[in-house]
């Protein structure tokens, strides 16, 4: 296994010196993995046979780098991720910027070049194709010399182009034969180039960097590696975008996560060193170093072999004592007492102090700083500071005590969580990796690496959301049933009721008029029409009182105020009228009160039948 493993890095060596192709970094069992099944399609055997293999026969070089790289990408590809980019990074970052200031994009790994065209088109949605091409400069790089072909090209089959939106397809490619090609105007803010993640410079000063699903093939050093190089590359707030199978749980000093499930990341700003300026105007001048006296040797003693590192300063800001631990920590010795704090280094960095000395001489009162990083010839240390004012016995100010406090170990436990935190990404990465690679070796069956890998996630997910689908549908269906047949079970009960109470007053000899309390007719009956000669639809809905017919309206108004009032007894009365006919008769109007479920009065039942007509 050992001799198997040295061949293994020979050819490698071999990769990287005759093909300026490092994959020294990549992750081992994924790459293995890639090599064996190339060598596997070849009359070779051994990693020693197929390095004498490509020294015969260089065009093997693309089929070996293909297999490696994989070279897997497409427009939009996780659309969700994308619409977050657009709405929750590109969106605000570009209202932040000043007016008319460049827009830089890296798009590291870029293949075949559709993510860089995506980026390119959702900025050309927020910015407008005029604006964007006098702002915006998108870096679009790969290490694959025949992707980057490709890639400058833009052009694109119909399959490659599904994910995009009809409009934005419209908008921004031209279509040229059967296939589908970028538009110029745009594609001249793209630049691709070849770059090396591992070994060549990062562009710098861009606001946002994507990478996805390119740092889970390269080991764990590698991946550190790069995403200092990441880190250096993007300006102060600038965004990471990765793909669904990186999570850089082990690499928050870097990067903070604004959006895991996205894997949307945000940089973490590099601590800014305070520089000490020349004297302006005004300004207190240091005063040169003059001997403290009257200190009391014991103390002295004690103070120099304490096992903290502490700092003493008078109550006008000169140093008066340092012990061994603060000459050990910071270089501050005896022939600094005297000076000026504020001249020495240890007074804002690691952390800026004299502000808290300001403080604490000003409130009388201790102050504590937690968690300070501190690098000692190359070694990190965490401190606590404690700044404590030293009073005399009348209470005035005789000073301020600094005393640093060495925590490195009580955030050991921390370390531990950080190498669970690494292990566990690592698995989770080894395992996006085999199974990004069986989905791969699926689709090379079938047609391109590209185009079938792009069409699995598709059908995956499509798949998914068809299930989820149809489980809604099917039960929105159920309840639509439930409802349609309640519905149709009161329309028919409603329709009998109807029918039943229609023939009710069909076959009453009175009429009768049913209204409410504001006296608007609800209910005109078929004998109510012979006798007026309004018809139903003339009558219902208007005011009782309003109506054409020859009634004495004055004399019926107040039976029906006193039907709705209870005294049905007292609402009925003779009155003379005249019929549609035209013909004066006598009519018995009789009003009753129409009663809720409650039982309270809702309207009046208005009853009226001729009793006597002139010969």
């Amino acid at each position: 296994m050992d001799q198997v493993d040295a061949d293994f890095e020979d050819l490698l060596t071999y990769l990287k010196e005759t093909r300026g192709f490092d994959f020294t970094g990549y992750k081992r069992s994924s790459l293995v993995r890639r090599v064996d099944r190339r060598i596997s399609q070849l009359p070779v055997t051994g990693y020693a046979e197929y390095l004498d293999h490509l020294q015969v026969h260089p065009d093997e070089f693309t089929a070996l780098f293909n297999i490696i790289l994989i070279n897997v990408t497409a427009f939009f590809r996780d659309p969700e991720a994308w619409e977050h980019l657009r709405t929750d990074v590109l969106v605000p970052m570009i209202a932040e910027k000043p007016e008319g200031s460049p827009i830089r994009i890296w798009s590291a790994g870029c293949a075949s070049g559709q993510e860089a065209c995506t980026l390119a088109m959702l900025l050309g949605e927020i910015l407008g194709p005029e604006e964007f091409r006098a702002r915006v400069k998108i870096y679009a790089t790969d290490v694959d010399e025949e992707q980057l072909n490709e890639a400058r090209h833009a052009s694109y089959s119909a399959r490659d182009v599904e994910n995009v939106p009809p409009e934005m397809l419209e908008r921004y490619f031209e279509q040229s034969g059967n296939r589908h090609v970028f538009r110029k105007d745009m594609r001249r803010s793209v630049i691709f180039g070849r770059n090396n993640l591992v070994q060549d410079a990062p562009i710098s000063r861009v606001d946002l960097l994507t990478c996805r699903n390119t740092l889970m093939y390269f080991n764990a050093e590698t991946q550190a590696r790069i995403l200092a190089r990441f880190h250096f590359a993007l300006n102060d707030g600038g965004a990471l975008f990765l793909g669904k199978a990186e999570m850089l749980l082990s690499h928050s000093g870097l990067f903070l996560p604004t959006d895991l499930k996205r894997r949307i990341f945000r940089k973490v700003p590099s601590r800014s060193l305070v520089s000490v300026g020349p004297v302006r105007a005004g300004q207190p001048v240091a005063l040169p170093p003059r001997p403290l006296v009257g200190l009391d040797q014991l103390r002295n003693a004690a103070l120099l072999a304490g096992p903290a590192a502490q700092i003493v300063v008078t109550a006008d800001g000169l140093v008066a004592l340092g012990n061994r631990q603060a000459e050990s920590l910071f270089g501050v010795s005896s022939r600094d007492v005297g000076r000026p704090f504020r001249d020495l280094d240890v007074s804002y960095r690691p952390v800026e102090l004299r502000r808290y000395i300001e403080q604490v001489q000003v409130e009388r009162r201790a102050l504590h700083v937690t968690d300070v990083e501190f690098n000692r010839s190359g070694e990190i240390v965490h401190l606590d500071v404690q700044v404590t004012p030293l009073v005399d016995a009348g209470a005035g100010l005789l000073g301020v005590s600094l005393v640093f406090h060495d925590v490195t170990a009580a955030r050991q436990l921390r370390v531990e969580l950080e190498h669970v935190n690494r292990e566990l990404e690592a698995a989770y990465e080894e395992l996006q990796s085999t199974n990004e690679e069986l989905e791969t070796t699926n689709e090379e069956l079938q047609s391109t690496v590209e185009e079938l890998e792009t069409t699995n996630e598709e059908l995956q997910s499509t798949n998914e959301e068809l299930e989820t689908m149809n489980e809604e549908l099917q039960s929105t269906n159920d309840e639509l049933q439930g409802i349609n047949d309640q519905l149709q079970q009161s329309s028919s009960d409603l329709d009998a009721a109807n029918g039943f109470l229609d023939a009710i007053l069909a076959g009453l000899r009175a009429g009768i008029a049913v209204v409410d309390r504001d006296l608007q007719v609800r209910v005109w009956n078929r004998q109510a029409e012979e006798l007026w000669g309004l018809r139903a639809p003339e009558a219902v809905g208007q005011h009782l009182l309003n109506l054409d017919i020859g009634l004495p309206f004055d004399q019926i108004r107040p039976l029906i105020r006193q039907s709705m009032a209870g005294d049905s007894d007292a609402a009925r009365a003779r009155m003379e009228a005249v019929n549609r006919r035209g013909r004066p008769i006598t009519v018995r109007v009789e009003c009753s009160p129409l009663l809720d479920v409650a039982g309270t009065p809702t309207g009046s039942i208005v009853v009226m039948e001729a009793v006597a007509t002139p010969g």
